[in-house]
């Protein structure tokens, strides 16, 4: 039995209110948090602070939930075993497909971690996630002055003052986000799911026992159809979120040339695939896309190599690969632009998946060339 006492709200708004009753009886969470002025702006933050302040008489830890988030009947279970292995720590139980975090978290996946730390200028992931009850009044208190309406954007900037540190992102996802309307103005982003979707049986062993990536190489990620590269120490950079190309930033990895990256191209991506992804998506993307995990399987093969604990496996149980299948499976259509997601059927799903890992092994051979 876990020795956390896990407080837990739901985040939500008077027109989801009979769903977020049904999560808390499903759940057995503590209570809802409503907006308090659900006729103002939308404001995530408002309704978050509300959240924050539910903690309940003897609780160590505060888990906040939003109302449009799926999760297993057990998640205060799993929060729990989670909050006694890292204590002092906010701890996201969901991460988006796309952007730095997204990228971070699958690169996570494929090096066989169980948890990610996140990247600290990028918002924190804050659907699902727990904070220590006395940094959870740190926060409200921090938060209450703000202007800013989105919480996840002042968890990120709460979380680099006073000496903290960054969340850590669970690499297995257990939560899961549903539907794409948003009271917070969100929906312009399309369809939003998990980075590394998992059952809680495949994700209790990671989570529990399973090693930290805490220092992320440089990091590929793909927004609207085209490939990036979060460098390390980016978040002390003047424009700590700038997006840089993969060809802009490659040159300042001094590890590899965009000539090697089309090299590899040339020689080892599968020519019929190329083409079938070209037509359905475009060749921008198809080229985009097999770079982009190229290089992701380069650095999870890095990040394994410096980072794993001896004795660490990467895959070979049933649990393990199906985590590393789920990460590559989301890629594709997090890479695609929004308005471009609801395109892929399950046998362009399937397609770019198997495109996807046919970049990712090369990747993870690059590093021997």
């Amino acid at each position: 039995m876990p020795t956390a006492r896990v407080s837990s709200a739901v985040m939500t708004h008077p027109v989801r209110r009979a769903q977020a009753e049904d999560m808390v009886t499903r759940l057995g969470l503590g209570s809802l948090a409503l907006d308090p002025d659900p006729e103002g702006p939308p404001s995530a933050l408002r309704t978050a602070l509300v959240a924050w302040s539910r903690v309940a008489e003897g609780a160590t830890h505060q888990f906040m939930i939003q109302d449009d988030v799926a999760a297993p009947d057990d998640m205060i279970d799993l929060v729990a075993h989670c909050a006694d292995r890292f204590p002092e720590d906010a701890l996201a139980f969901y991460t988006n497909w796309h952007a730095r975090n997204g990228g971070a978290t699958r690169l996570a996946a494929l090096a066989g971690a169980g948890w990610v730390r996140a990247v600290p200028e990028e918002f924190t992931p804050t659907l699902a996630v727990s904070l220590p009850v006395e940094v959870a009044e740190e926060f409200r208190q921090y938060a209450e002055a703000s202007a800013e309406r989105h919480d996840d954007e002042v968890m990120c900037t709460f979380l680099r003052t006073g000496g903290r540190r960054s969340a850590l992102l669970a690499v297995p996802t257990v939560t899961e986000h549903t539907g794409t309307s948003s009271i917070n103005g969100h929906a312009a982003q399309g369809i939003r799911l998990a980075v590394c979707p998992a059952s809680a049986e495949d994700a209790r062993p990671f989570l529990y026992r399973g090693w930290v990536l805490e220092e992320l190489p440089w990091v590929p990620y793909m927004r609207y159809g085209e490939g990036y590269i979060r460098l390390p120490g980016q978040e002390h950079e003047p424009q700590p979120r700038h997006h840089y190309t993969w060809r802009e930033a490659l040159p300042l990895t001094g590890e590899l040339t965009e000539g090697q990256v089309w090299d590899a191209v040339r020689r080892r991506r599968p020519a019929a695939q190329a083409v079938r992804v070209a037509e359905a998506f475009g060749e921008p993307f198809a080229d985009e896309f097999w770079i982009h995990c190229l290089l992701l399987g380069r650095q999870a093969e890095v990040a394994a190599r410096r980072h794993a604990p001896a004795g660490a496996q990467r895959g070979g149980t049933p649990g393990a690969d199906r985590l590393r299948r789920a990460a590559v499976s989301t890629a594709g259509p997090a890479g695609l632009s929004p308005e471009r997601r609801p395109e892929v059927t399950p046998a362009y799903a399937e397609l770019l998946s198997a495109y996807a890992w046919t970049a990712v092994s090369c990747g993870e051979s690059l590093l021997e060339g």
